[in-house]
């Protein structure tokens, strides 16, 4: 009895396992990493040779690592790195983060920020656009508007794993003139070490009185572009150049 019971449950085991469907798409969570970088102003060419090369030379080190793809545009570049099935993604993100730092001192030194990585299922797809216009608004404005109020408040909502926000970002764009500065001597470099100078958050300290404590803040971010016409590029025995005697500076987007 014993064993016809056991044959019994062997055969339809068998043809069970037999009649189990195969997907064709099965659900697979990926373990990939995408890295962003971003270099204001530099072609793809450029931003592939020197940001993108010394980081996959450092990502190769990681172990688990499948397979490494990257796309440089202009100004930014993205690096996806997928790794095997057994990889634990939560124990990849230190190795990513450490090869970042151990490539840093061959990157270039002016990056704004540091390269950044996102834990992505390259599967994965949007479910819901928001599209955002305005009549009065410009492309920054609205950019602004998406990314500060809408994005965080839907990433707060419970099950939403990803937002992304796309458009122009705000920018403020300095047009030159190059005969002009060859009039005044001045160089591009000058110009450029002028606006950095003027445009800058730093703290200044705190204020203390006899009962109260104040704390001082003064906001040196030139957001306006009319803010960026009257600063002061070079001053000679007097002689007081501004960036509006050389150029013009205009709102825009990136």
């Amino acid at each position: 009895m014993t064993i016809l019971v056991m044959l019994t449950v062997a055969f339809f085991g068998v043809l069970s396992y037999i009649a189990l469907p195969v997907s064709d798409l099965p659900d697979v969570d990926y373990p990939t990493i995408t890295v962003s970088v971003d270099w204001p102003g530099a072609d793809p060419e450029t931003v592939a040779n020197n940001v993108v090369v010394p980081l996959e030379q450092q990502f190769t080190t990681i172990q688990g690592l499948q397979t490494i793809s990257s796309t440089s545009y202009t100004g930014s570049a993205t690096i996806v790195l997928q790794f095997h099935l057994d990889r634990n993604i939560d124990l990849a993100a230190p190795d990513v983060q450490a090869a970042i730092n151990a490539a840093a001192p061959q990157l270039p030194q002016n990056l704004p920020y540091a390269p950044t990585y996102t834990k992505t299922n390259p599967t994965a797809s949007p479910i819901l656009f928001i599209c955002v216009t305005s009549p009065t608004l410009a492309k920054g404005e609205l950019y602004n508007y998406g990314f500060s109020v809408l994005a965080q408040r839907i990433s707060i909502v419970e099950g939403v794993s990803q937002v992304q926000t796309y458009g122009s970002p705000y920018a403020v764009r300095l047009r030159v003139d190059p005969q002009k500065m060859m009039a005044k001597g001045l160089g591009i470099n000058d110009v450029g070490q002028a606006i950095k100078a003027a445009n800058v958050y730093l703290p200044v300290g705190t204020l203390f009185g006899e009962r109260r404590e104040y704390t001082i803040d003064v906001d040196g971010q030139l957001i306006p572009a009319a803010l960026y016409d009257p600063v002061i590029i070079k001053s000679d025995d007097g002689y007081i150049t501004r960036f509006r005697d050389v150029g013009h500076a205009v709102q825009g987007s990136r």
